[in-house]
Order: C-alpha cells, then sequence, then structure tokens
C-alpha cells in the first residue's frame, strides 16, 4: 500500500526563513563585485555568446580537471542546464534515458537501477558520482535504483556520461561507464519550490535553496516522486523448479522515492551530503513483494595550490547503503564504502598536464536471510584496498595530443592488478576531433559474491576480478549551433562472474570472453533561437567465445529524438522519444514478452512572471509533464528468473500537473 509523505524538513529551509526576515548588515566580503543572474542566463544562450561558445563546453569527468568537451580524453555525452530546462524530468532515470546510448535494463530484486552503455547491462558496470566523488553500494556490487529514481533533479546543473572505462581515474565498477551528476553552483539567496500531481494518487513534490554570502556557499535541495496507483496483471509461481506452481492475479505496483542533498563550501573546504530512498516492487522469481532501498552520502573535502602551477586536494568519502526486503527474497542488507583520496593536478605547461593520486579505501557488509527461523547472516564480511593512478595529458601540435595513463590496485587478498588507458586527439579540420581511444576498467568481486553461505547459492573467495577492454574511435563536431559525432566501439569482457550450473551454485569465473561491438551517432542542433533538435542511435552485436550471440538481455537496436520550443515570453514546449528494440529469446516466458518500445514524453511550461513583471526575481510558473504518452507497457527481462521471465517497468501513462515558486536575490 502506497503511504503518503510529505517533502522532508532541511536546515536550509530554515536558513531561508531566518533570511527572509530582515537583510543583514552588509559584510566586506559582500562588497565585493557579485555576478549578476542576468548576465548569467545571457551566457547560456547560445546565440548571446561568441562564435565557438558550444564548441567550448567544458567538462570534468574525463581528466578530473576541466576541459572543452572536445579535448576531453573520453566518449561522453553532456546533458546541459538548457536541457534539463527544456525536456524537464520527475526523476534522473528520465534524465538519463534521453542520453544517447543509455538503454535501460533491469537488475537485482527489480530495484529499477541499472542502464546499460554499449550493450553492457551488467550490474556494478556503471559508477555514479556526485561532483566528482564515487557513490558505491558495496555488497551486491552496484544497486542504484534509488538514485536514479530519488535524487533531486531540481539541483542539477548538468550531468556528464562517459560511454566506456572510467577505472584508470575512478577504480572500480566504472568499467562500461561513469555518470556524473553536477549541482549548482549557488548565486546570491534562490529559493524555488515546485509541486505536481497526477491522476491516482501520483505526487512529485521538489524544493531548493542557493545562498552565496561572504565566501560561504550552500546548496541545498529535496524531492519526493510518488508515480501515480494502479494495477497490473501478473503471473507468479510459488517455490521453484519442478516443484513450482503458477497463479496470476493483480498488483498495485509501488514506485516512490525521497532524495535530499546539501552542499556547502567555504575557500578551499567543501561539505556534500545526500540521502536516496526508493520503495517499489519486486518481481523475484516471479514472486512480488515490497522492496525498500536506501542510500546515505557523505564527503568532506579540501583543496590548496602548493605552488602556481600544481593544485593538490583531499577527500574523504562514506556511503551507507541498506535493503530492506523481508518478503521476497526475504533478506536485509546493510553495507558502507569508506575512502580516502589524495588528487594531484601538475601544469607543467600548456602542452603538459599530469593527473595522479592515491586512496585508500575498506567496506563492509552484512546480509540477514528472514526466509528461516532463526533467521541467520548469510553474507558478512569486510575488505580493504589501496590505489594508485597517474595520466598524463601531451600536445604534440597545435592538433594532435596523447594521453596515457595507468592504475594499480590492491584489493583485499587479490593480487596487483593494472588497469591502462592511453588515446590519441586529433583536429583534422576546425571544429572536428577524430578521438581513437582504449582503456582497461575492471569490476572487483562483490562482498556478496565472495561471502554468500545460501543453501542453493556458495560465494567464492578465490573470484578475480572482471576485467574489460574497449577500443573507441569517434569523429566529433561542434560550432555555436551544432554538435555531432559518430563512432565505434569495441568492447572484450574477461573473467565475468556468474553462478555455475551445479546444485548448489557456486558464484565462479567464466573462462570464455564476452564481445560487444557496435556503432553510435548523436547530434543536437540550434536551429533557430527558440528551436532545438537532439537525435542519436546505438546498433551492437554481441557474441561469446563458444560461439553464443545475445550474451546479454539488452536490445541491439535503439534510437532517440526531441525537440524543444523556448520562447523569451516564457512558454515551453518539449517532447521527446526512446525507442527500444525487441529482445530476442523469452518464448517461454510467463509475463509479457520484452518487444520493442517507445517512451514518448512531453513537456510543457508557461511562466506568468513575463507576463506583469519586468524582471524574474519573484515568479509563478505552471506546468504539464507527460510520460508514456502512448501508454504502452514495457516489460524488461527478469536476469534471476529461470526460466527467462519479466519484470514490468512502465505500466502506464502519467501525466502531472503542477506549478512552480521562487524567489532570488542578487
Amino acid at each position: 500500500m502506497i503511504r503518503s509523505r510529505s517533502l522532508p524538513p532541511t536546515l536550509a529551509l530554515l536558513f531561508w526563513v531566518a533570511l527572509v526576515e530582515g537583510e543583514p548588515q552588509q559584510s566586506p566580503q559582500d562588497s565585493q563585485p557579485q555576478p549578476n543572474p542576468k548576465q548569467q542566463a545571457a551566457a547560456a544562450d547560445p546565440f548571446t555568446m561568441d562564435l565557438d561558445s558550444l564548441a567550448n563546453i567544458k567538462v570534468i569527468t574525463a581528466s578530473k580537471f576541466s576541459e572543452k568537451l572536445s579535448d576531453a580524453p573520453s566518449v561522453m555525452s553532456v546533458v546541459t542546464a538548457d536541457e534539463l530546462k527544456r525536456f524537464g524530468g520527475m526523476t534522473l532515470r528520465e534524465v538519463l534515458e534521453r542520453v544517447a546510448g543509455l538503454i535501460l535494463s533491469n537488475g537485482s530484486a527489480n530495484d529499477r537501477g541499472v542502464l546499460a552503455v554499449g550493450g553492457d547491462g551488467n550490474e556494478g558496470h556503471i559508477l555514479f558520482l556526485i561532483n566528482g566523488r564515487p557513490v558505491r553500494e558495496v555488497l551486491q556490487g552496484g544497486t542504484s535504483g534509488d538514485l536514479l529514481e530519488s535524487f533531486p533533479v531540481n539541483i542539477l546543473e548538468r550531468v556528464e556520461v562517459i560511454k566506456g572505462p572510467g577505472s584508470v581515474l575512478y577504480g572500480s565498477d566504472a568499467a562500461a561507464g561513469v555518470i556524473n551528476l553536477i549541482t549548482k553552483k549557488a548565486v546570491g539567496r534562490n529559493f524555488h519550490l515546485s509541486s505536481a500531481a497526477a491522476p491516482e494518487g501520483g505526487v512529485a513534490e521538489s524544493e531548493e535553496f542557493l545562498l552565496d554570502r561572504g565566501g560561504l556557499s550552500v546548496v541545498e535541495g529535496a524531492q519526493y516522486h510518488r508515480a501515480p496507483g494502479g494495477e497490473t496483471l501478473f503471473v507468479s509461481s510459488t517455490g521453484m523448479g519442478p516443484m513450482s506452481t503458477l497463479s496470476a492475479g493483480q498488483q498495485s505496483m509501488l514506485d516512490s522515492g525521497t532524495g535530499a542533498y546539501l552542499g556547502a563550501s567555504y575557500k578551499g573546504l567543501t561539505f556534500m551530503s545526500s540521502y536516496t530512498s526508493l520503495e517499489s516492487t519486486s518481481f523475484f522469481f516471479q514472486q512480488l513483494a515490497d522492496v525498500r532501498w536506501k542510500k546515505g552520502f557523505f564527503d568532506v573535502g579540501y583543496s590548496f595550490k602548493p605552488t602556481a602551477k600544481w593544485e593538490m586536494s583531499f577527500a574523504l568519502t562514506y556511503t551507507r547503503s541498506t535493503l530492506d526486503a523481508p518478503v521476497e527474497p526475504q533478506v536485509r542488507r546493510d553495507s558502507y564504502e569508506a575512502l580516502l583520496e589524495w588528487t594531484n593536478f601538475y601544469t607543467f605547461s600548456d602542452k603538459d598536464r599530469l593527473t595522479f593520486g592515491a586512496l585508500y579505501n575498506h567496506e563492509q557488509g552484512t546480509e540477514v536471510y528472514l526466509g528461516a527461523t532463526p533467521t541467520f547472516i548469510d553474507v558478512q564480511g569486510a575488505r580493504s584496498g589501496s590505489e594508485f593512478y597517474v595520466q598524463h595529458e601531451h600536445k604534440l601540435t597545435s592538433d594532435l595530443k596523447l594521453i596515457g595513463g595507468v592504475q594499480a590496485n590492491k584489493i583485499g587478498d587479490l593480487s596487483i592488478n593494472l588497469v591502462p588507458r592511453a588515446g590519441i586527439l586529433w583536429n583534422p579540420l576546425p571544429h572536428t576531433t577524430l578521438k581513437t581511444l582504449y582503456g582497461g576498467a575492471y569490476h572487483a568481486p562483490s562482498l556478496f559474491q565472495t561471502l554468500i553461505n545460501y543453501p542453493l547459492l556458495k560465494g567464492n573467495p578465490n573470484l578475480l576480478p572482471e576485467k574489460v577492454g574497449t577500443l573507441d574511435v569517434q569523429l566529433g563536431y561542434e560550432n555555436n549551433r551544432v554538435q555531432g559525432n559518430v563512432g565505434y566501439f569495441h568492447t572484450r569482457e574477461t573473467n565475468l562472474i556468474v553462478p555455475s550450473a551445479t546444485s548448489p551454485a557456486i558464484e565462479t569465473n567464466l573462462r570464455q570472453a564476452a564481445v560487444f561491438q557496435g556503432a553510435e551517432a548523436e547530434g543536437k542542433y540550434y536551429f533557430h533561437r527558440n528551436w532545438f533538435l537532439m537525435g542519436s542511435g546505438i546498433y551492437f552485436a554481441t557474441h561469446s567465445g563458444v560461439g553464443l550471440s545475445n550474451v546479454a538481455p539488452i536490445p541491439s537496436f535503439g534510437a532517440k529524438a526531441g525537440v524543444s520550443y523556448s520562447a523569451k515570453g516564457g512558454t515551453d514546449i518539449s517532447l521527446f522519444d526512446a525507442y527500444q528494440g525487441h529482445i530476442a529469446g523469452f518464448t517461454t516466458a510467463l509475463n509479457p514478452h520484452p518487444d520493442a518500445n517507445h517512451s514518448l514524453n512531453a513537456h510543457l511550461r508557461f511562466d506568468l512572471t513575463k507576463h506583469w513583471r519586468k524582471d524574474d526575481a519573484a515568479g509563478l510558473a505552471l506546468f504539464l509533464h507527460a510520460d508514456n504518452l502512448t501508454n504502452q507497457r514495457v516489460w524488461l527481462p527478469d536476469t534471476f528468473a529461470f526460466p527467462p521471465d519479466t519484470n514490468p517497468l512502465n505500466l502506464r501513462r502519467t501525466v502531472f500537473l503542477g506549478v512552480e515558486l521562487w524567489q532570488k536575490r542578487e
């Protein structure tokens, strides 16, 4: 049963109430010139900047320092602030669904948290970052549904997505991709509130507070999202194998989440904290049950410059994850990762830049099995690890840049592991970049995979890390109105960890390699001051060392397209469609097959303030946000069911109507 919740109170909201009661005395720091919000808004308009402004979009994820997107030594996509405004989005999952090459998949206990990159939909092969700091779940090894459904998207400035290996700089889990959530920067004092409702109990609420005063910067935001209620038909089983029995019925599907973020900085000192939770319905071995995922994230950092050319930072990061699934799969999990990292950037000249660092981490987790009397612990353990990494970028000529890097890591009792990176970036023509990149990556076996002690499944302490090697070739073009690229990728994965076919099953490394290769194209085009187009497509094929094809239950073809109109009068109208192709197999599935489907979304926003105020110091806007306009039922492969079955993802059309209120002070 879905329970109504109110938006969680935050300290920043109390700060806001205190500040609006009266203006504080101006401090010496306040007397310094401050950025003008109107000037910043103009800087975000691609037609008010210099000719090459869009070609100069800056990213930080590929090298841990700011550089042009075309100079970044990775295949990347960026969800810009303008795209976030135009297309909207109730959840991070919806925002990422628009990113070229990302395909929705499924995961453990239907946590709704698996994205596939280049056909790789393995849990734990995509690493999430918040402002560059890792957010890992270490017990299962990569579940992230709480982030996708609950992280407050209203405070995002942009999202940077690396499609390909990122382990040289970011370690385990960055095997197929890295997703960096970059939050807004405070300017003046701003407050924003949004509330929306949908038929059958749908709710979407958010608030944000930004403060920049006397060198102190505070960014705070929160959101609560509950999908509309409604029942879906399903077929479930009782028991497993030949002793199972089937039944049909209906059940209301849960999908609600709460998330909050607080970040603060003063001079070189930074602090970040986030909380995300997800309550959803699990289809575990065709049995339905409620599950609750929660994640808490904390980070403290300090940066300074020992010399004019040398910048150094220290960061302490802690992430705790829990799962409560008392019915199915009848477990309770609690795990955490703590890491201390030292990072350095040294600029020898305008041609050479070096990134190097080291970190130490400790992870610990416990799983309690609730399906027996008395209950017992089936996973419990801890391990520590250390890493050292270095990456060098060298401009051989004004048109040619070389990159090389390596990470050495030691995780628990595993042998020392080396991960390489190399590439060439060439500008054969103005605004054109050819990237040829090779990167290695790894995913360390999770505590669950090494320690599980369950009657039907046993862990293996001798597991090796999953290894990935990817070759990327991409040709890109950028100018003030157009961004476009086309590329080819070839990925080879070894030591993949899967349960054996024995009874009981034992976690083991596959001897056969899995190969993914394909092509991807992406384009963005401002063909008028008000009009924006974007689109992408991906096609890939997979095979294993023993000749099997389609080794991953991911559609081999996907296409996306969006169009947006944004007028100065305050009207935004946008449509976006994400298409996923058919997935072969599943002829014996009890529930609907994973057929080809469209996910058509619409976003309409009308700023009433434009019609009675000369500025936007305070305002009111109305909006409509619609998901799944075609009302298609989307079912994704259940990676745990045997024989193969499917889980529901998107069950019906959803239309939210809402209002926004804000106040801004310079």
